[in-house]
């Protein structure tokens, strides 16, 4: 199994893009703009779509790709849009809501739409080809979890998704036997704890405490630093975590699982 990082900024600007990742050719864990990166030969191979939560870096490309590729999809099997029931409620309030764009789960008809919603809700697992997905719930300002990913092969990735200080994350990872890489969230530099503790999310003296409670040892990456801060918080991130193996998430880089 791989995985590419289509995005992982908090925020955009030049190259950076904000977070998606895509799982072999045809799952994205969330569609924030990274989903730009990919052709439409590429997007057309998607099948299913993880979301974390309904916050736009997280989702602003998903209307657009399958806006995209609704030529292709009313002759294929819908895309599956899994995510927590609050989150699917959002979708199909404010953003599929032919207001703001159109409701493709009722496109071209009700009975063959284009896109689908596959409610899970956390704790529950979901397997594809032999990929199993284990959704988490963690601490975000709106409902929002994080996976574990277990590959064919056996290897696990967890991804955090946006988050504060938590046990549920941590406890989950430590219930199984195996992490090989771990990807974590760290949006602001420990100046701005207040604010990270306002909008839940890390910073790193947040994340290193927290980092204590997994009894794992993975290749930890870091991700979602907000634009202009990312050299200081993986400086504040090493400094706080110094007998971990840290690497910050880039865009394009592809992790073997």
């Amino acid at each position: 199994m791989k995985l590419r990082v289509l995005g992982c900024s908090g925020g955009i600007g030049g190259e950076l893009r904000t977070t998606s990742f895509l799982i072999d050719d045809d799952i994205l864990i969330d569609a924030g703009t990274g989903v730009g990166e990919l052709t439409a030969a590429e997007m057309a191979r998607i099948r299913h779509v993880f979301l974390t939560h309904t916050h736009l870096d997280h989702i602003a490309c998903l209307p657009l790709m399958v806006d995209s590729l609704f030529p292709l999809l009313n002759k294929q099997q819908p895309i599956v849009i899994h995510a927590q029931a609050q989150t699917i409620d959002v979708l199909r309030e404010h953003i599929f809501n032919w207001h703001i764009w159109p409701d493709f789960a009722t496109l071209p008809t009700e009975d063959n739409p284009v896109m689908c919603y596959a409610p899970l809700a956390p704790g529950e697992r979901c397997e594809l080809q032999g990929r199993v997905f284990e959704m988490i719930p963690v601490n975000h300002i709106v409902p929002t979890v994080g996976y574990r990913i277990q590959a064919p092969s056996g290897g696990v990735l967890a991804f955090s998704g946006d988050t504060t200080t938590n046990d549920s994350f941590w406890e989950a990872l430590n219930a199984h036997e195996r992490l090989d890489h771990l990807i974590v969230e760290a949006a602001f530099v420990d100046a701005l704890e207040e604010l990270s503790l306002k909008s839940r999310h890390y910073c790193p003296k947040l994340l290193g405490a927290d980092l204590k409670k997994l009894r794992h040892r993975p290749k930890i990456y870091i991700t979602h630093n907000k634009p202009a801060s990312e050299a200081a918080i993986f400086e504040e991130c090493q400094a706080a975590v110094p007998d971990r193996e840290l690497i910050r998430l880039r865009g394009g880089m592809v992790l073997e699982i």
